[in-house]
């Protein structure tokens, strides 16, 4: 019964240690830019109209809600690539920072 209870025990502590422990360091990945943000919006709205599409011609979409949903994602992507544009064009003519 004891070595049972053990092993509960030390199977409890090393769960309870996996799901807690954190490393001292962690890599938190890349950097997150406005712009690389409105490139991954960019493309899901694209998606969106990709899928858009593919469920009216299965006849899953009645006519006026593919107009009114196909307008609005049209509408978002055209804001997105003129916000996109906007920054590179700003990117474009500021001076590179020196990194030390």
């Amino acid at each position: 019964m004891t070595f049972e209870l053990a092993c509960c025990l030390l199977v409890t502590a090393a769960t309870l240690f996996y799901v807690f422990y954190l490393p001292g360091k962690l890599y938190l990945g890349a950097e997150k830019t406005r712009a690389s943000y409105l490139r991954e919006r960019k493309d899901a709205v694209y998606e969106n109209l990709r899928d858009l599409n593919f469920e009216y011609k299965a006849g899953k979409v009645p006519d006026i809600d593919y107009q009114s949903l196909k307008n609005s994602l049209q509408d978002e992507a055209a804001t997105l690539l003129a916000e996109i544009a906007r920054l590179e064009a700003k990117a474009a003519i500021m001076p590179k920072r020196v990194r030390p």
